[in-house]
């Protein structure tokens, strides 16, 4: 079976509340239920904080003793009574009539009258039970902001468009309150929805282009001029268009690493437009070509070498998509969108880009004459506003255009001038300066002693870049460390915990959660603007996915609180991470015996906990109490930046063992699975058939009734009823006079990796600690002072393990992409020399990025700078190419 993440973890939880019972709330929960799950995207909804219905037919052990009557004698009556069944079909007059028996119940109570046996009379199932149609016994609450709610966990499909289903969602649950199938009174809120989250990253791509048409405009406008400008801008949004239709073709839906990958591209997919505008425009300015010949030769020069250019950039880029594990099913993404873009990008500048140079390149810029401005600002400017006004979610493009109208004023009256005096000015200036530098650099041995200074400064930035991670200057951290977006309180209570005791563990949680939360400092009025939903849920549903995965089993000895924030734009500048730290400090060591613990959501991939001690070895008891004896130790030695140490198998959970005496029981003709089947429909019960009402289907359960299901000496001075074989007599046997029980314990779980029993011990980091790395080797050091048995082997995996399997996958990565660099490079210039001079030139440019981060004092982060690396490997060869091939063609010229 294949566990994907993304379909247990829900995307929105929709709760319902109003003055309305439980019962019917739930009704209101399942229409919604059915509708949602109707959407194409969605996976399944479940509901939390209302149980099912059933029949139970809840049986006086007592009565059925009396009457001598067993479990099997209600079984069968039941399971033969409710049942239509089909007797085949009746030939008669030329027609085929099917006849079927009708025995199903239309009314539980109909079960009253059902005859159990009838020897000395009859006897009824109403004289021994007692048949209610209620709910089943409470296994998950579910509150919001402390009101009792109905909640919906709403679960995607995997790679299915989350943005479709959230829209889709809350357009439903509209369309049933005004259609009247939900009563406008019923208070409907959706909280934790993540498409938001996806929306405001499109909103950034969105924005990252509009900006780099601004930049790029701005920046080249000041070279070329504003007009031939525009034909590089020209090349971002097309590129872009081309991109998203490639990457719809393939049926890929927009996520996470396909918008960083739009956006690391953004600034790279210039490049190309670039070169093919600049050599066009040097061609007809410098040789006074027209537009035509200046585009057939200009493009002409510069195809093949910024085709091989696009082709190192993307071959920089290609290992990573052998990206082995889960970590690569996230990161596949990543590669096959930079490729997609930075092809489109390569035939935007040849096709699109040369086009419109031969059309319209100009070396000088056209006087904007005022006329032509004011009409201008008349037509765009009164569209934008009417667009800002009434655009809705394009008021956006209404702020564009007047911003253009601006941007044009300025142009005419500001810009401009400035743009002359550079060309004429600055740029003549500083082309003399670097003509005076080269022609200092490459005299005499000058040049040897600038390439072995460099390499000197490569050999101590390294050496200082080191010195900075071990002094803890610089941290190392596996992915950016993110301002929460949720802040989760999980609480556990030791296993066996009855759910009511946790629910009002909770509730009393949830009360100092929320006097944090709702802090004066984070208010508006009566509108909190840092927190936008707080929902709890206790029982089913509040498992910790690092923890628990996918498990759909009961858990009533933990809860959940999930406290959602709002955009950042709207969090008037308060940071969420000190607020979880408030909560954190809030509630250590305020409830003992509760496991109590405040995380936030997980960015990237799931990599485990920070601190993750797996202990491993054949004895599981021994296991269990070396890692209860390691979490106390550990305790003991107060390691900065740890959380709250937990072991995830529990040895304490309350069991009863119950052991049958074979050879009494022999001799008496009672099995082991007879005692067993007996003690499981007295406490669990059993199916005895189905109740359909609505087009629903509730399950009819027998078991004792509540008074006698926790009794002690009901369950084992009950008696087995069974008709003897050989007397043909029935026989009452007691359970007490073949088996004997004792209370125990027993562990919560035997974990297995590799074949091996494992348990681990793990933790979360503490608010303000974000190097994984440094957090562990503290422990490691304090961990040579603890006594290990020998038979016990202890691994430090989770996120560190993660963390060194990715760091040697993105080495053999980047190494792998300069190998097929080279290879394409030789291909290119046809010798070593001029590949080798270019690979050297990539090692050189990492000068930049390891100082960079020694004065900065940034994190290494390895998923992000690893990647950033790469990239720059492709820049730095894009630049070479270009450079070295325009100088090969410099000498052909000067030859001829």
């Amino acid at each position: 079976m294949k566990l994907t993440l993304s379909e247990e973890m829900p995307i929105m939880n929709i709760n319902i509340k109003g003055d309305y019972t439980v019962r019917k709330l739930k009704t209101y929960a399942e229409y919604l239920e059915d509708e949602i799950e109707d959407v194409e995207q969605i996976k399944q909804v479940d509901i939390r904080g209302a149980q099912d219905l059933e029949v139970e037919i809840a049986v006086d052990i007592y009565k059925m003793t009396a009457a001598q009557i067993s479990f099997d004698d209600i079984l069968n009556t039941i399971r033969g009574g409710n049942a239509t069944v089909s007797a085949g079909n009746l030939k008669s007059s030329g027609q085929r009539r099917t006849i079927r028996i009708v025995g199903e119940i239309s009314d539980p109570k109909e079960l009253e009258n059902f005859v159990i046996k009838n020897e000395n009379g009859p006897i009824y199932i109403r004289d021994v039970a007692t048949i209610t149609f209620k709910e089943e016994d409470k296994n998950t609450f579910a509150r919001e902001y402390g009101d009792q709610v109905v909640m919906l966990d709403v679960k995607k499909r995997s790679g299915k468009n989350m943005i479709v289903a959230a829209e889709a969602i809350r357009e439903i649950v509209k369309e049933s309150q005004e259609s009247g199938a939900l009563p406008a009174d019923l208070d409907i809120t959706i909280a934790n929805d993540l498409s938001s989250k996806t929306l405001n990253q499109v909103d950034d791509l969105v924005n990252n282009i509009i900006f780099g048409i601004l930049l790029v405009v701005g920046v080249l406008m000041f070279f070329l001029g504003f007009r031939n400008a525009l034909f590089v801008g020209f090349a971002i949004p097309m590129s872009m268009f081309m991109s998203f239709a490639i990457i719809s073709f393939f049926g890929y839906t927009l996520n996470t690493m396909i918008l960083f990958a739009m956006i690391m591209g953004l600034g790279m997919l210039v490049d190309n437009g670039i070169v093919v505008v600049e050599n066009v425009y040097r061609l007809m300015d410098e040789e006074g070509m027209s537009r035509i010949e200046a585009a057939k030769k200009g493009v002409g020069e510069i195809a093949i070498p910024i085709i091989i250019s696009t082709l190192t950039t993307v071959a920089a880029f290609v290992p990573l998509g052998l990206w082995p594990g889960l970590m690569g099913q996230f990161m596949i993404y990543f590669p096959i969108t930079l490729s997609i873009v930075l092809g489109s990008s390569l035939f935007v500048a040849i096709f699109f880009n040369s086009m419109l140079v031969s059309k319209f390149m100009e070396i000088e810029d056209r006087n904007l004459k005022v006329k032509q401005l004011l009409y201008l600002t008349a037509i765009m400017g009164s569209l934008g506003i009417f667009i800002l006004i009434v655009g809705g979610p394009v008021r956006g493009l209404g702020s564009v255009m007047l911003l253009t109208v601006i941007l044009f004023w300025l142009y005419k009256y500001l810009i401009k001038p400035l743009t002359r005096g550079f060309q004429k000015t600055f740029l003549a200036w500083l082309d003399r300066i670097y003509e005076s530098f080269l022609k200092f650099a490459l005299s005499g041995i000058k040049p040897y002693l600038f390439i072995g200074g460099m390499f000197i400064m490569f050999v101590a930035v390294l050496m200082a870049f080191g010195s900075s991670i071990g002094s803890g200057r610089t941290k190392i951290e596996f992915f950016p460390d993110n301002k929460p977006t949720q802040i989760i309180v999980y609480i556990e209570y030791p296993q066996g915990t009855a759910i009511e005791k946790t629910n009002q563990i909770t509730k009393e949680i949830e009360a100092r959660v929320f006097d944090i939360i709702n802090a004066d400092e984070y208010m508006d009025g009566d509108r909190n603007f840092l927190v936008e939903s707080a929902v709890s849920q206790v029982g089913m549903g509040a498992g910790n996915p690092q923890t628990d995965g996918g498990s759909s089993a009961e858990m009533p000895h933990k809860g959940k609180i999930t406290a959602s924030m709002r955009e950042y734009k709207f969090r008037n500048g308060k940071d969420s991470e000190v607020l979880r730290k408030k909560v954190q400090e809030a509630l250590a060591g305020v409830y003992p015996g509760v496991s109590i613990s405040v995380e936030k959501d997980a960015a990237g991939p799931p990599q485990g906990y920070p601190v993750n001690i797996e202990l491993e070895g054949n004895d599981y008891g021994e296991l269990i109490v070396t890692a209860e004896q390691m979490v106390k130790f550990l305790n003991s030695r107060n390691v900065a930046g740890v959380d709250q140490l937990k072991v995830d198998v529990n040895r304490s959970k309350p069991s009863m063992l119950v052991m049958v005496d074979r050879e009494k029981a022999g001799e008496l003709g009672v099995s082991n699975s007879q005692v067993g089947m007996q003690l499981r429909r007295a406490v669990f019960g059993e199916k005895a058939g189905i109740y359909k009402k609505d087009g629903e289907d509730y399950d009819i359960n027998i078991r004792f009734n509540e008074e006698q299901r926790y009794d002690r000496s009901a369950i084992f001075n009950q008696r087995i009823t069974f008709r003897d074989m050989a007397t043909g007599q029935i026989k009452e046997v007691p359970v007490s006079a073949i088996a004997q029980q004792k209370n125990t314990s027993s562990f919560s779980a035997i974990k297995h990796k590799d074949a091996k029993r494992v348990v681990t011990v793990y933790s979360a980091l503490k608010p303000g600690f974000t190097d994984a790395g440094a957090v562990v080797a503290d422990i490691q050091n304090e961990m040579l002072d603890f006594d290990t048995p020998k038979d016990i082997k202890i691994d430090y995996t989770g996120q560190i393990e993660e963390q060194n399997k990715e760091m040697a996958f993105l080495m053999s990565a980047l190494f792998g992409g300069l190998f097929l660099i080279f290879l394409i490079l030789i291909f290119q210039f046809g010798s070593i020399s001029k590949p080798t001079i270019i690979m050297v030139a990539i090692f050189l440019s990492f000068i930049g990025v390891f100082l960079g981060l020694i004065v900065t004092g940034d994190s290494f982060v390895i998923l992000m700078t690893m990647m950033g690396i790469i990239s720059l490997a492709g820049i730095v060869v894009n630049n070479g190419v270009v450079l070295i091939d325009y100088i090969d063609i410099l000498k052909l010229r000067r030859k001829e």
